[in-house]
């Protein structure tokens, strides 16, 4: 096990978020010992974004939300993460 400086105590979170921009964190955690862990409930960040879309596309998109009875931005999320997910298993 390598030697890891202790990581010192924080009053504030803005002091430990400075302390760790200017700090290697491979100083103060041996990584070697680090395991994997999931967080099935974590709901990921959002950002919105502009789109533009010809209208008649938009129109069909629209189309088939309605037929799912889904809101049509969830049907175009929905398909965009399916294409990523086959495209990065293909």
């Amino acid at each position: 096990m390598s030697k890891v400086k202790a990581i010192p105590k924080f009053k504030t979170e803005a002091e430990e978020r400075a302390f760790w921009e200017k700090n290697d964190s491979s100083d103060y955690i041996d990584w070697k010992q680090a395991r994997s862990v999931a967080i099935p409930n974590l709901k990921p960040s959002t950002k919105t974004i502009s789109l533009r879309l010809p209208e008649g596309l938009l129109d069909s998109i629209k189309i088939e939300a309605n037929k799912r009875d889904m809101p049509y931005q969830s049907l175009i999320k929905s398909w965009l993460a399916d294409d990523v997910k086959e495209s990065r298993n293909a």
